[in-house]
């Protein structure tokens, strides 16, 4: 039997246990008795909203549908709702932020209704460099870096390109036929160590990337002494499908997507050759890299400490991947075909050693019918025939994380470079849905995407010019 004592000990220590688990939200907002009902009206069936609610004790939630909050404490909420896209038409509410005052043993109701808009796209000329082929910037940056394939990086401020390059390296580039500088990328601390990296072509056809740093003087040049290689790949032959983009990847390491070495059907085998870097996606650690040791082999490569295979290789089965791109725990690669296919493959980045199928297939079709077992492949996640309508030669794009179409969230933006067109698709469960056409007016060769620090996107084309990406009619 409990003792008077004993009995008061533990609903003490009942009362601390109770305080302590705090709400439904991990204990990080103060519990109580009240409740808030959210209604959603005239959304489509299907659609995930996107209602953010806060109040005391920061209190924060965000709900894609209707639904009881319970277990709330007291006061004042805010109930703001984002609009939501599907397809091109924008679903927006009707009142985008309200207020409810919930009460202890209460429930307080906020009605959220929606009604739809055409969201309409424009693209808006904002520079023109001849042979630009890139675009980016370091996070929240308002700079933009251009790349032209010369072997020059500009500086776009406020609007205005500056006269002097960034970079200068054009008596090291050959850009004959795809070659020459391809892209750049800035170190995640970038802030605070300096270091960016760029991708070229030689004057020996070979694939080159290698560090620079910026001038600790001028923070629009780069400092001319400071370069260490990190990688050179044999190219040999012909001057096509070199690939092209080196981007850190959100775990922090270095990632590279090269061709396969160019000619009709991949003739020397080098995507499905797990001994050579061509037709690869690589993935390299260049956080301590040095002169002796320009990079080190992350432990969770696929083929790390494996001497029969390039322990550098992330996936294989590319053809000529342009371009790829992260998207939080993602990775989206556009591989062009040889000629009738073209594919974007997904994959997480927990995702090593898949084989994209080149050149066994060329998407989901077979490419070579005697060895086209596909069983160890991994189809694409979306594909598109050749043709009059399609065009002939993708160009990839990024994942929308910008602020200023904040509908576009989440959609993956497509070119092809015999359309001129703008596309996207949206991922969801897994599964590609919304593909939607934007209609712009018709851009002579997409033949790259930019990104600047903000996450707003930008286009190339052929000319030099490159554009923005608006919403049509804003300032």
């Amino acid at each position: 039997m409990l003792t008077p004592r004993l009995r008061t000990i533990l609903a003490a220590l009942a009362m601390l246990v109770l305080s302590a688990c705090g709400g439904s939200d991990g204990g990080k907002h103060q519990a109580g008795n009240g409740a808030l009902t959210i209604n959603l009206a005239k959304l489509p069936a299907g659609l995930p909203a996107a209602v953010r609610i806060s109040g005391p004790a920061s209190y924060a939630k965000t709900i894609s549908s209707g639904q009881t909050l319970s277990g709330l404490a007291p006061g004042s909420y805010t109930v703001s709702a984002d609009s939501v896209l599907s397809g091109n038409l924008s679903w927006s509410a009707s009142a985008p932020v309200q207020s409810a005052t919930v009460a202890d043993g209460a429930t307080a109701i906020v009605n959220v209704s929606y009604s739809s808009s055409t969201l309409t796209l424009a693209v808006r000329d904002v520079a023109r460099v001849d042979g630009a082929v890139f675009l980016t910037a370091p996070a929240g940056d308002p700079r933009q870096f251009i790349v032209d394939r010369s072997g020059r990086i500009f500086v776009m401020q406020d609007g205005a390109l500056l006269a002097t390059p960034f970079l200068d390296i054009r008596n090291r580039v050959a850009a004959s036929g795809e070659g020459g500088l391809l892209s750049m990328a800035f170190h995640p601390q970038y802030a605070s160590n300096g270091w960016f990296f760029i991708y070229y072509t030689d004057a020996g056809n070979n694939i080159v990337v290698e560090r620079h740093s910026v001038s600790a003087a001028n923070r629009n040049l780069a400092e001319p002494s400071a370069v260490l290689e990190i990688i050179r790949i044999p190219h040999p032959g012909a001057t096509n499908h070199y690939g092209g983009l080196v981007s850190f990847g959100p775990d922090g390491f270095l990632y590279l997507a090269t061709g396969d070495g160019g000619g009709a059907g991949d003739p020397d085998g080098n995507a499905q050759n797990l001994n050579v870097l061509l037709g690869k996606m690589l993935r390299l650690d260049v956080a301590n890299a040095r002169g002796a040791q320009p990079y080190v082999i992350p432990a969770t490569n696929p083929f790390a400490g494996q001497s029969a295979r390039r322990a550098e290789i992330w996936a294989s089965g590319l053809r000529n991947p342009w371009r790829y791109a992260f998207d939080t725990e993602r990775l989206y690669i556009a591989d062009v075909g040889q000629a009738r296919r073209e594919e974007v493959d997904i994959a997480g980045l927990s995702q090593a050693g898949l084989n994209y199928g080149w050149s066994i297939s060329e998407g989901s079709l077979c490419y070579n019918a005697a060895i086209c077992n596909k069983s160890a492949l991994t189809m694409p996640a979306f594909e598109y025939d050749h043709g009059s309508v399609n065009g002939c030669s993708i160009t990839g794009g990024y994942v929308y994380r910008g602020k200023a179409i904040a509908e576009l969230a989440g959609r993956y933006f497509y070119s092809d470079y015999c359309g001129g067109y703008l596309r996207s698709f949206l991922l969801r469960d897994n599964k590609v849905t919304e593909e939607t056409s934007w209609t712009i007016p018709d851009i002579d060769g997409v033949q790259s995407f930019g990104q600047d620090g903000n996450g707003e996107l930008y286009l190339i084309a052929s000319t030099g010019k490159i554009y923005r990406l608006v919403r049509a009619g804003s300032p």
